[in-house]
């Protein structure tokens, strides 16, 4: 694990690096997608780095960028594969607010099982597994590769903050969502809800800086596989909404259904009144 932990560490060093080239220059070259969402010139330079690290690991590799590259009934068969998003939160990089990051995941038979995401703005790594736990390094593009676990802090860095704490997109809100809100303010007293792009609201419950994050809206399983492998080695919950099941990887439809990150001993299924989406495919 450790060997393909540090292939991540470098993939996801230099897709940020690769980021960070275009964000410091004037022309982002956005394009439109067929999905109605932003592309880049950094998206397609951090595509290019990742894969190019990863493809020597010969597992195969599913990619926001090239997802075309693979059908259902090739994938079926993989047992493993690396799932990534090269750069999520291309609203918040056209928007210059640093809230982006890089997204590397490696899924076993379906289980995220260790994650790594990189916020190239702040110089922060977070990785985690099933086998290793979760963990934060700072300034970690300042360190050699096989040096970055021994720099390590382990997740959770603090303990839950008092009150009751929110996180949720910054681009991507709900009706849904806000309902959801409403709910623990009736239940628990006083709520925060704090926004946040991209992954980066996984690892703040990862952190303990949260006690959920509530997604009913559309993501993609790019959007989270790395999110969901660090925040439960980090000892939280991440479960389909309101069915009570796995998110699980590499499906037919690569589309999430809704679901919660709750931190360690949150508990708030009994709030679980919202209709619910399909069953995972």
């Amino acid at each position: 694990m450790n060997e393909l932990i540090e292939v991540a560490f470098k993939a996801a060093l230099q897709g940020g690096a690769a980021i960070l080239n275009v964000y410091g220059s004037e022309d982002f070259d956005i394009e439109i997608k067929g999905d109605n969402s932003p592309l880049t010139r950094a998206d397609r330079a951090a595509n290019d780095c990742i894969t190019a690290v990863l493809s020597g690991t010969k597992i195969p590799i599913i990619s926001e960028e090239d997802v075309r590259n693979h059908t259902f009934e090739e994938r079926e068969n993989w047992t493993q594969c690396w799932i990534v998003d090269p750069l999520d939160g291309t609203k918040e990089f056209i928007k210059r607010n640093g809230e982006f990051t890089v997204n590397i995941a490696l899924v076993v038979n379906g289980k995220a099982e260790c994650g790594v995401i990189y916020v190239p703005a702040t110089d922060t790594l977070y990785y985690g597994g099933s086998s290793i736990g979760s963990f934060r390094v700072d300034d970690a593009s300042t360190i050699k590769i096989n040096d970055i676990i021994r720099a390590a802090r382990k997740l959770p860095l603090q303990d839950k903050p008092s009150g009751f704490h929110v996180v949720g997109s910054r681009s991507h809100g709900s009706a849904e969502t806000e309902n959801f809100i409403s709910r623990l303010r009736q239940e628990f007293g006083e709520t925060s809800f704090v926004a946040a792009g991209s992954s980066l609201k996984f690892c703040l419950v990862a952190e303990g800086k949260a006690h959920l994050y509530p997604r009913f809206a559309p993501t993609m399983e790019w959007d989270t596989a790395a999110g969901q492998a660090i925040a439960e080695a980090a000892g939280c919950t991440v479960m389909v909404w309101p069915l009570q099941q796995p998110l699980r990887y590499n499906r037919r439809d690569l589309t999430n259904p809704w679901f919660l990150v709750s931190a360690p001993g949150v508990e708030v299924m009994h709030l679980s009144e919202l209709p619910a989406e399909e069953d995972v495919n």
